[in-house]
């Protein structure tokens, strides 16, 4: 995560803190300042550096994506998840969820209000952002309580979550549907993996969840506990006796010791179908799930391997000497693989397969794109402002002169003694926004607006109790000279209008158009990611409005030019009554 988001209109705070842990001994400078001595030589690694202390501290807050966390708070306690790297980041030992366990106590800790995060997260090379909406219903940050910010290209909160729903509940049948043609490898391996599983693999969701268990599990083992087989398959068991199960496998183990004289593997596909009169379908199922290491009257163990060609898995009977423990799951990495080959030809717009029906591509194709225009997501901390030993006031700040362009801060909590009066909550409310905002300087608290002319040595609590909340009315009289700390994004004023509907800087790339200086979105512009800006740009709506005025001066110039032609002929055939007089057509083009 590399981009800042929300809180750009903000004034600007006095004082940002940095929280940040650093990987390693990295890009040459050694992490730890307390470690360098007066000669430069790091007590810990002996490396000497010409850096000094100072240098260093700042060098660490630049854009750094090697830190394991990196996290900012300003002083109004609004703050900017901006890093996190767990093991595939380059950590050692703590792993990207105890990571961000730690960020969430912290700011708890710390009574942080509000933190946003920008999520472009990878996980096995894929867009996790995509990956954990589809399998878990929200993005990975959504583990510790952060939720939709804001999205990109105008998207809403409810346009995100139609977007997670229909994408997640989407089912695979029309997808593994060929009739007469052959199956397709995305078919293939998404059978492969139903195959696999003890329950039903329906939908997006369904798929997608289990091959992240599938991967989880790997860490443990490769096939799943028989405990765990056990439990996830007591339903179906209880549909069918012991004996109907051991009937049907001692049946499919003849099977292999037909094929047995050399190494001939029997592919699951080909044994379901000469044991297809057997059984019903469901019970084959289960027979073959739990067929490997079942012992066969010549001595021999069932083996079983994923075929990683045919995304099939194959049986055979071998010595129990040389069995291959577990070899029927698939690898951990082949796994990951699926997973990413399923994740490009199904969802990814820029990658995705021609699959089949159109329609429901270009369905999936437009959910995930909006899953993928929603980065910003943030978590409201909700700090705990009750306290019986005291008064706690959310102050909201009004200006006495203000203007159009003057941000709205966002209420400061005030706790003040039981006997404080309406005088002490100026005081203390002027020198909090001192503290916290650059543009308040010099601030003066005149008034409560709600309460009129109400005394300062009026008893508080009188007013509004041991909590709630109060307006307060001031002027700075040093204003004019602070203009620059107005907004956290700066002074400068541009307009966006987009034809996506976006009317706000919203972190995605844009651009300006030349004549009238709108800005919008190169992707709504017709301009590709990958592709340069162009030098110079005019948005549809000039291009419009100069056609328009190219069409009425072509009209005009046609009108102009009849209206002369009419002149010269009724000129002309007056020349012998009026030879002496002269004629002056004017033509204005508007």
């Amino acid at each position: 995560m590399k981009k800042t988001k929300g809180w750009s209109g903000h004034p600007v705070c006095k004082k940002r803190y940095h929280f940040v842990i650093k990987s390693s001994c990295d890009n040459g400078i050694c992490a730890n300042p307390h470690h360098i001595s007066d000669s430069r030589r790091c007590k810990c690694c002996n490396r000497v550096d010409d850096v000094d202390v100072e240098e260093w501290g700042y060098s660490q807050l630049e854009d750094n994506n090697t830190h394991l966390l990196h996290g900012v708070v300003h002083s109004n306690g609004y703050g900017h998840l901006l890093t996190v790297n767990g093991r595939e980041g380059g950590s050692e030992f703590l792993s990207g969820f105890h990571i961000m366990n730690f960020w969430d106590r912290l700011c708890t800790v710390l009574s942080v209000r509000k933190v946003t995060v920008m999520d472009v997260s990878k996980k096995y090379g894929m867009e996790y952002r995509l990956l954990h909406a589809i399998a878990r219903g929200h993005s990975w940050y959504g583990n510790w309580g952060y939720e939709f910010g804001s999205g990109s290209y105008a998207l809403t909160q409810d346009a995100y979550k139609r977007a997670v729903d229909d994408l997640s509940n989407m089912p695979l049948s029309a997808l593994l549907f060929q009739g007469n043609k052959s199956r397709t490898r995305l078919q293939n391996i998404v059978a492969f993996y139903q195959s696999l599983s003890c329950s039903e693999l329906s939908t997006f969701r369904d798929l997608f969840s289990f091959l992240l268990r599938l991967i989880t599990d790997s860490h443990k083992a490769s096939m799943p506990k028989a405990s765990k087989m056990s439990k996830s398959s007591t339903n179906v068991l209880c549909a069918w006796t012991r004996n109907d199960v051991e009937k049907l496998q001692q049946g499919m183990i003849k099977v292999l010791m037909a094929a047995a004289p050399g190494p001939n593997w029997v592919s699951r596909r080909a044994l379901k179908g000469v044991m297809c009169k057997a059984g019903s379908p469901e019970l084959l199922d289960y027979c073959l799930k739990h067929l490997r290491g079942k012992l066969a009257p010549n001595g021999k163990v069932v083996e079983a391997r994923s075929n990683l060609n045919s995304s099939d898995i194959e049986f055979r009977l071998q010595t129990p000497c040389s069995l291959l423990y577990d070899s029927n799951c698939p690898s951990e990495e082949h796994i990951k693989g699926d997973l990413r080959y399923m994740l490009d030809s199904l969802l990814d717009p820029e990658t995705m397969s021609a699959y089949r029906p159109y329609a429901t591509r270009e369905r999936v194709m437009d959910l995930a794109t909006k899953l993928l225009d929603c980065k910003q997501f943030l978590k409201d901390y909700k700090p705990n402002a009750h306290n019986p030993c005291a008064i706690c006031v959310w102050c909201h700040l009004e200006l006495s002169n203000p203007t159009k362009d003057d941000p709205v801060p966002p209420p400061e909590l005030i706790i003040l003694p039981l006997s404080a009066t309406v005088g002490d909550l100026k005081t203390e409310a002027t020198k909090v926004f001192e503290d916290v905002y650059a543009m308040f300087k010099r601030l003066q608290i005149e008034d409560l607006p709600d309460y009129g002319s109400v005394e300062d040595s009026i008893t508080l609590k009188l007013l509004i109790g041991t909590t709630g909340s109060v307006r307060v009315r001031g002027k700075c009289t040093s204003r004019h000279g602070l203009n620059r700390f107005r907004m956290e994004r700066g002074t400068e004023n541009w307009t966006v209008d987009c034809v996506c509907g976006a009317k706000d800087d919203d972190g995605e790339r844009m651009l300006a158009c030349d004549k009238c200086s709108v800005w919008q979105h190169t992707r709504c512009a017709g301009i590709d990611n990958a592709d340069a800006i162009p030098s110079m740009f005019i948005c549809m709506r000039c291009t419009k409005s100069l056609h328009k005025k190219s069409l009425t001066i072509t009209n005009s110039g046609k009108e102009a030019r009849n209206f002369s032609q009419q002149l010269n002929s009724s000129c002309r055939g007056n020349l012998g009554s009026n030879e002496g007089s002269q004629v002056t057509t004017t033509l204005i083009v508007r």
